[in-house]
């Protein structure tokens, strides 16, 4: 229980009708979710606006309620709060409400198009390591030490999230790693928090159906660096042409990463295996049982993170050396007939292409690579045909399937996935809608040595129809089908 007035520190109040001295006994934004006490804060979202629902949530025993424009008739049993972001003011009040648990720990927060899940989780593997109690908020799983929590969005609302945190320090958790995703940039889901540092990874075309431009969604990621203070890290991969972007206007200690360029942290692949490869970084060399380019970034990412939090080097590398990244990130596979399988969460233009160019650089000439690929439905339309045209550079056989078709027609995606394949190129492609079928037609078509790449849900363990759920894990799939011949 806190007091309104305390939890309101530090929003710009536009207007109160009401006494501020009474006690809250919890937050909600959801109508259906207020008990006798609660705070009521009515968010304009994306599906509907919680204006809507105040008098439903005073019904069910909201004492007060937080609202962009007062009601056509209040009553003198609430407390009324206008202000004129309601979402940021949801961020504020759940820091106040949780006794502000960013600023009792070190917070670091990765973002990106690609690699946010691997950084984050890496970073907390790396600090386990090192002795330090640590949480992990990620689209995997947020974790407390040891103890899992499923994850249910990449970034949780701010009600769930400060609550995470909190318990965090309530734990001892030294350190927190978490995902940061555009969304929760623009809905506010980060406001009121403290970093102690910031990592941007990449950005590649991915969530236009939410952004409508590439330019808004640079700004979405580029706005989390814009709110750091002082005291805060910023550490971008300069490689990226948009890397410089994002440290234009922060407030942080800039510094950068990169394999190609004169950045802050560098590092180079001196040689790349299947199970691993050996990184040149800083002028050490480290053995490290990640794969591909795209990994090497991710480490050099957590190795200059870790740096700027004060970690000793030496310490640091010995610790990446064992590190083995996150579900569903390049998991491989071997069938008891020499096929190899490889399951990954690749699910825009840019990661199919780094996978399979990574798997490109590993094999040998006699292996096939046959990749299993689709598109999520109610996203981004506009990357279904760049999706088969990037798996298509380096696939010998593509296999274009359904993914999370969620409200659409899968064969609808799957016409738009063809529309990117040359005519050059049609022999070497198949489309099945069923994704299990697509999975075993791929080890059907596959000899010794050959590789499958079953790209897009990595550790989902679901595939979305019509807003149900059913249970679909690429890797038990590909596990069964491996072993029913």
């Amino acid at each position: 229980m806190k007091n309104l007035k305390s939890i309101l520190h530090a929003i710009p109040v536009q207007e109160v009708v009401g006494q501020l001295d009474v006690d809250v006994v919890s937050l909600c934004f959801d109508s259906r979710q207020v008990v006798f006490g609660s705070l009521f804060i009515a968010i304009r979202g994306v599906h509907t606006d919680g204006h809507l629902y105040i008098d439903k949530a005073i019904a069910f025993g909201a004492r007060a309620v937080i609202v962009e424009e007062l009601p056509a008739d209040t009553l003198d049993t609430v407390v009324y709060i206008v202000v004129a972001d309601s979402s940021f003011a949801l961020g504020i009040v759940a820091s106040n409400f949780y006794d502000n648990p960013s600023k009792k720990m070190k917070l670091v927060g990765v973002t990106g198009t690609n690699g946010k899940t691997t950084v984050a989780t890496l970073l907390f593997q790396l600090f386990s390591q090192l002795g330090y109690h640590v949480g992990l908020l990620s689209t995997v799983q947020n974790q407390i030490g040891e103890r899992i929590i499923p994850a249910t969005h990449t970034t949780p609302d701010p009600i769930q999230l400060n609550h995470l945190l909190s318990d965090m320090v309530e734990e001892g958790c030294d350190y927190c790693f978490m995902e940061v995703s555009s969304h929760a940039v623009i809905q506010q889901r980060i406001a009121g928090l403290k970093f102690a540092g910031a990592i941007f990874t990449n950005i590649t075309h991915d969530h236009l159906d939410f952004h409508k431009t590439f330019g808004n969604y640079i700004k979405a990621k580029k706005k989390f660096f814009d709110d750091l203070d002082t005291a805060a890290f910023a550490l971008t991969n300069e490689d990226d042409k948009n890397g410089q972007v994002m440290l234009q206007n922060t407030f942080a200690h800039k510094k950068t990463y990169g394999l190609h360029s004169g950045a802050d942290f560098k590092a180079k692949v001196v040689e790349s295996h299947f199970d691993g490869m050996l990184l040149n970084i800083d002028n050490h060399d480290v053995w490290v049982k990640l794969v591909g380019g795209f990994n090497a970034y991710n480490l050099l990412a957590v190795y200059g993170a870790a740096i700027l939090l004060e970690q000793e080097t030496i310490r640091v590398l010995t610790a990446l050396s064992v590190l083995t990244g996150a579900e569903g990130r390049f998991e491989t596979i071997k069938a008891p007939n020499g096929v190899f399988g490889i399951v990954d969460y690749a699910h825009t233009p840019d990661a199919v292409e780094n996978v399979l160019e990574t798997i490109e650089k590993l094999r040998q000439q006699s292996q096939q690579i046959i990749t299993v690929l689709g598109c999520g439905g109610d996203r981004d339309k506009t990357k279904r045909p760049e999706m088969s045209e990037a798996a298509l550079r380096y696939s010998d056989r593509l296999i274009i399937t359904s993914d999370n078709p969620r409200t659409e027609d899968p064969l609808v995606i799957i016409k738009e996935m063809e529309a990117g394949v040359p005519a050059e190129k049609r022999n070497k492609v198949l489309s099945i809608a069923d994704r299990k079928e697509a999975i075993r037609v791929a080890y059907q078509l596959a000899k010794s040595g050959d590789i499958i790449v079953v790209a897009g849900k990595g550790h989902e363990k679901y595939q979305e129809i019509n807003g149900v759920r059913h249970h679909f894990d690429d890797r038990e799939i590909l596990e069964l089908t491996f072993n029913e011949q």
